[in-house]
């Protein structure tokens, strides 16, 4: 299919093309599914499509199975024969097995090159949503960040962020007529909170050098787009630093790419799997910052595709945004099963010819209904598709080879050395080593002048400035006689009775005449 990714064949006995436009893969999509349904194939099928097409891909590998990306298909595996009748069933004529330029990327610098973000640029919001603080301790870090861009102390890493929050502690008093109250309690458990993700891992993401945007937008030397794997197996372990980190890495794409309108082609498709671990317990703040991502990021020309087991898990607010769906089967056990089953049916443009409540219940695996944008964005009508066979390995690769992979890769080294530069917790330190200098000094003196005053207590010190000081009044015995009569004749002049003595011997004078 030109212009198109090639998802299955639809209708009656699969024989009608669907695909994905181009043109409209920007416009956000959908893929859900009850576990073990084929949603995993689905991601890479589509992520294969997507850069054969030239369009750089991010997925993330919650399972460990998409690395096989990497490597072609192969005649032995056992779905061999399985997945050419399927390509002959739905019109696959020309399918091959063919591997796809992949890098790969891990938080935790064990299974791909490393990804780090400074605090700065993590920001207060998202960082609260990691750390789950509560309303009065987010606004302590935002306190915190604020301080840091007025102080000029850049936060890098953690113990950037540490240092800072120490520093906050220390100054509280004074920091809070200018900034508003900070409580010891709250910052008490902002750094409890930091101390578990550390343990967790999480500081590894915090440093430099910092993610560079455009090594995720790649292409190969044959014009293919490189597909981004994050290694989150592990990092599923903390669910709430895999949602904060994609929704950041989201955040990040909407801020620094320039507005391109609606291009013939995505410049980047990012697929966000487990995406209702994004919203659990998500504050509506977050969840609003979601909405006007994925309103906005399409004229980025970045296509988001939400993956989770039920359409429920994503707010109606976000979900009317999604429109080319892949819904694999949903099984209703329960009442509530069956109303979020009928409701993810009503979302879909009516098929005559199909009951799409049905047939979501029964689609099997690698079955999938399907609805795409069709020109002018409208919504494709519900197909029931059988979906196409991936071309490259269908599941992991060896250790051995993802190494290889790795070494091999354009982006080899330039992640892989952190580096440490002069920030807040050096600068802080510096002023603190410089405040602690100070205060020796001026005890040295202070102990030093306490010397002074006791040797010339005990007479063991002779101080000129001392005598200067002592000798500006004159003792009585350097002075004559008659000054010490002037002086008493002068004091009580100016007393009371000499003042009447005064007046008296004035008065006959001035009457003589």
């Amino acid at each position: 299919m030109e212009d198109a990714i090639f998802i299955g064949g639809g209708g009656a006995g699969y024989a009608e093309k669907q695909g994905l436009l181009l043109g409209y893969a920007n416009r956000h999509g959908l893929v859900a599914g009850a576990t073990g349904t084929g949603k995993t194939v689905t991601l890479q099928i589509m992520a294969e499509g997507f850069s054969a097409q030239g369009v750089p891909v991010f997925v993330a590998d919650v399972k460990g199975d998409l690395a096989g990306i990497a490597k072609p298909g192969s005649a032995t595996f056992k779905h061999h024969g399985a997945f050419t009748d399927r390509a002959r069933t739905i019109g696959f004529d020309d399918y091959t097995y063919e591997g796809f330029p992949v890098t790969f990327w891990d938080l935790f610098a064990r299974q791909g090159h490393p990804i780090r973000t400074t605090v700065a640029e993590m920001g207060p919001l998202l960082l609260s949503r990691l750390l789950g603080v509560s309303e009065a301790q987010e606004g302590v870090l935002n306190i915190a960040f604020r301080l840091a861009d007025d102080e000029g102390l850049p936060i890098l890493d953690f113990k950037d962020l540490q240092a800072l929050l120490v520093w906050v502690a220390e100054n509280r008093a004074t920091l809070s007529t200018r900034y508003g109250t900070i409580a010891t309690q709250s910052i008490g458990a902002i750094q409890r909170r930091l101390l578990v993700l550390e343990n967790q891992g999480g500081a590894r993401f915090f440093g430099e050098p910092a993610l560079d945007l455009s090594d995720m937008l790649q292409t190969d030397p044959q014009g293919r787009g490189r597909i981004n794997i994050l290694a989150a197996d592990e990092l599923m372990r903390s669910p709430r630093l895999y949602a904060t980190f994609l929704l950041w890495l989201l955040s990040e794409l909407f801020e620094e790419l320039p507005e391109v309108g609606n291009p013939e082609k995505p410049k980047l498709v990012f697929f966000f799997d487990e995406a209702h671990l994004l919203f659990d317990d998500a504050p509506k703040v977050l969840i609003d910052k979601v909405e006007q991502v994925a309103r906005l990021i399409r004229s980025k020309g970045v296509g988001v595709y939400f993956v989770t087991q039920n359409p429920a898990d994503v707010p109606d607010t976000v979900l009317g945004q999604l429109g080319n769906r892949v819904q694999h089967a949903l099984r209703a056990f329960t009442a509530r099963d069956r109303k979020a089953l009928r409701l993810a049916a009503q979302t879909y443009r009516d098929n005559p010819a199909l009951d799409i409540e049905q047939a979501i219940r029964e689609v099997g695996v690698g079955e999938a209904v399907t609805s795409m944008l069709e020109k002018k964005g409208v919504p494709g009508m519900a197909q029931r598709t059988l979906i196409r066979p991936p071309s490259s390995q269908l599941g992991p690769i060896e250790p051995g080879e993802r190494a290889a992979l790795i070494a091999a890769s354009p982006l080899a080294g330039k992640y892989e050395t952190e580096q440490d530069r002069h920030s807040a917790h050096e600068i802080l330190a510096e002023r603190a080593a410089a405040a602690a200098r100070a205060a020796e000094e001026a005890e040295a003196k202070e102990a030093e002048a306490e010397e002074s005053d006791r040797e010339f207590r005990q007479a063991r010190r002779y101080s000129g400035a001392r005598v200067a000081r002592s000798s500006s009044r004159r003792s009585r015995a350097d002075d004559s006689i008659g000054e010490q009569l002037t002086r008493t004749v002068m004091k009580e002049l100016t007393g009371t009775t000499g003042r009447r003595i005064v007046r008296g011997i004035l008065g006959g004078l001035f009457k003589g005449r």
